[in-house]
């Protein structure tokens, strides 16, 4: 099987650095999946934080979150390939923008080098080239990246780690007793359409931002599966135990009573 998985800002982020102990049980779990013949993709941010740990700019301007992301990135990648070297395991870094999936041209040269890395049992780490594309810096936080490359890079899965544990049916900020929602099978255009939310200081993204990307998949026939970042219990359940324990799965497909 072939999956992507998509971690956020606010879950690679600590203290204004990268949070090294998270991002070394994420690839503890591409480890384990990886020994149960998953191809994983993995889409990372992260660059804007790790850049920040080196320079301190503003972040509210645009310009600086593009210079602070060409800092990071470099550093980004040099942390995930020392903690893949633990498991002996090669990753590789891939920048993509939005409009590559504009030319299917593009997208198929791209999806070519993608399925060449994890032939080779390589995985392959993307993020938007946030240097000279300010969508994701503005709009995303790579969670519509993630998608694309899910449906595009023909996997079946996208797994979203997040500080958003699971989808509730109303805001578990504001009412106590807000309830997960286990399956999800459609989105309301009420959901998909409100204000974006994000909830860290590197953070672009939000509850929105994830529906939309949900959206997508659903739209085309595939799942996405939102679970916490910071503990990765009911994702590695439900990815290597078949056990759906915490975390919204959204599904066009009709579940099994």
């Amino acid at each position: 099987m072939r999956l992507v998985i998509k971690v956020g800002s606010h879950v690679l982020t600590e203290n204004g650095s990268v949070a090294k102990e998270r991002m070394l049980a994420l690839v503890s779990l591409i480890a384990k999946l990886k020994e149960a013949e998953h191809d994983v993709i993995l889409v990372s941010s992260g660059a804007v934080a790790a850049g920040y740990s080196q320079l301190k700019l503003d972040r509210s301007s645009v310009s600086n979150r593009q210079a602070l992301a060409a800092i990071g990135q470099p550093l980004l990648m040099k942390m995930y390939q020392e903690k893949f070297a633990r498991y002996r395991m090669l990753c590789s870094q891939i920048l993509l923008s939005a409009d590559v999936f504009d030319s299917r041209r593009a997208t198929a040269h791209a999806k070519e080098a993608v399925d060449a890395l994890l032939k080779n049992h390589v995985v392959p780490i993307i993020n938007e080239n946030d240097t000279v594309s300010i969508d994701e810096l503005v709009f995303g936080d790579n969670d519509r990246l993630s998608a694309h490359v899910t449906h595009y890079f023909d996997a079946s899965l996208l797994v979203i780690l997040s500080d958003i544990d699971a989808f509730y049916d109303k805001d578990p900020n504001c009412h106590t007793d807000a309830k997960s929602r286990k399956v999800v099978t459609h989105i309301s255009d009420a959901e998909l359409c409100a204000e974006h939310t994000p909830n860290n200081e590197f953070a672009t993204g939000g509850i929105v931002t994830k529906l939309q990307a949900a959206d997508f998949l659903m739209q085309h026939g595939r799942e996405m599966f939102l679970a916490s970042g910071f503990d990765l219990d009911d994702v590695s359940a439900f990815l290597l135990e078949k056990m759906h324990r915490g975390g919204t799965l959204f599904t066009s497909k009709q579940q099994e009573k």
